[in-house]
């Protein structure tokens, strides 16, 4: 079995292997062969993969055969000739905004398989690419917040009097906001944090935070299936949205991570409760790519609203290109590798498993994913 590694597009900086995933692969019997240039900008020579025991050459050349292509993003579909037919395309494709490219995919009779679908389940919390590039930017999210905040984070005790710590609050408690605490913690920061689902509270004080949370009030739909959060009852959303309009005021940095899966990013802060923080207070959203949680925010930069800085996170995880592709690339090998049968020197993927079932688009010529069928 050949597996081609590709290039991504200008922009993106992270790589789908690094020479560890690739001695792995080739210690399961597969070729490995990476596009030229694909590491670069993680800090990943061609040289680094040689030694690893890949081949390197031209775009074509690599998917010569290739009956797996690993990918970060989701490639353009005209770019992608010379895949043996069946040939597996395992990478983030987006399946909802790029509904076209997974169409063209079907067509190109590649089997299409979205790694960002994978099911929140105990097996699969090692294939789980969401996770761990969130677990990075929410440690970014900090670490630009700290670079762009114009005090100390920890309380100083000096000569000259005391200097009180940074007031974080942490909006959304999924991986991403769990580490954002953690980091926030670790920096000095005085932290709180809330989130629809109740169950995370105990986590968050777990982590030395300060839960904040709504009591008391019906109807909240929080819990959603495979861990992710789901949208909150009415009642619930006034009820919190009167809370965290009395705590903002009193934070000096607060940092979003809301995601709904398919669906724009739900509004947590309004123009009127950015009014209400202190001039000098940074927000930092991460989801800004979807829509924000924040109003005003915009996707990829930084605007001043009322004297707060609101930046527009986004895919913090890129900034993090070593570390992220690392992770991104372990998630790749520990799927095929569960699936990987020896006897046939390549994956088999039942259609029945659960895991197959989440993440697979397309098969022999078709778009067969229930969820798209039904977006």
């Amino acid at each position: 079995m050949k597996i081609a590694v590709l290039k991504e597009a200008a922009g993106e900086t992270r790589c789908a292997a690094v020479p560890e995933t690739v001695k792995k692969f080739v210690g399961l019997g597969a070729d490995v062969a990476v596009e030229k240039g694909a590491g670069e900008s993680a800090s990943i020579g061609d040289a680094d993969f040689g030694e690893a025991g890949a081949k390197s050459g031209s775009r074509k050349d690599v998917l010569s055969g290739a009956g797996i292509i690993l990918c970060i993003n989701g490639p353009d579909p005209q770019s992608l000739g010379g895949a043996e037919a069946g040939a597996l395309l395992v990478g983030a494709l987006d399946p909802l905004r790029e509904r076209e490219r997974v169409d063209a995919y079907a067509a190109a009779g590649l089997q299409a398989l979205a790694m960002e679908w994978m099911p929140r389940i105990t097996r699969a919390q090692s294939m789980d690419i969401l996770s761990s590039q969130s677990n990075l930017a929410g440690y970014k999210a900090v670490v630009d917040a700290a670079s762009a905040y114009g005090r100390a984070f920890p309380m100083m005790m000096t000569a000259a009097g005391t200097i009180s710590p940074a007031k974080v609050f942490v909006m959304g408690v999924g991986v991403a906001g769990l580490q954002a605490i953690a980091t926030a913690k670790r920096l000095g920061a005085q932290v709180s944090a809330t989130d629809v689902r109740s169950a995370t509270k105990e986590q968050i004080q777990s982590l030395g935070a300060k839960p904040i949370f709504v009591e008391n009030v019906a109807g909240i739909e929080g819990e959603g299936a495979g861990g992710y959060a789901t949208e909150m009852s009415a009642e619930y959303q006034k009820a919190q949205a009167e809370l965290v309009s009395g705590h903002i005021a009193k934070q000096d940095i607060v940092i979003t991570t809301a995601l709904i899966p398919g669906k724009p990013a739900p509004r947590l802060i309004s123009d009127a409760q950015i009014a209400t923080m202190r001039p000098g207070g940074i927000i930092v959203d991460l989801a800004a790519d979807a829509g924000g949680n924040v109003e005003g925010t915009v996707s990829g930069q930084s605007v001043d609203k009322h004297g707060v800085t609101i930046i527009g996170a986004s895919n913090l995880a890129r900034s993090l290109a070593a570390d992220s592709s690392a992770l991104f690339a372990r998630n790749l090998y520990n799927f095929l590798s569960a699936f990987w049968d020896k006897d046939q020197g390549a994956p088999n993927l039942p259609p029945d498993d659960e895991i197959v079932k989440a993440i697979r688009l397309t098969e022999d010529g078709n778009v067969v994913s229930e969820r798209l069928r039904g977006a």
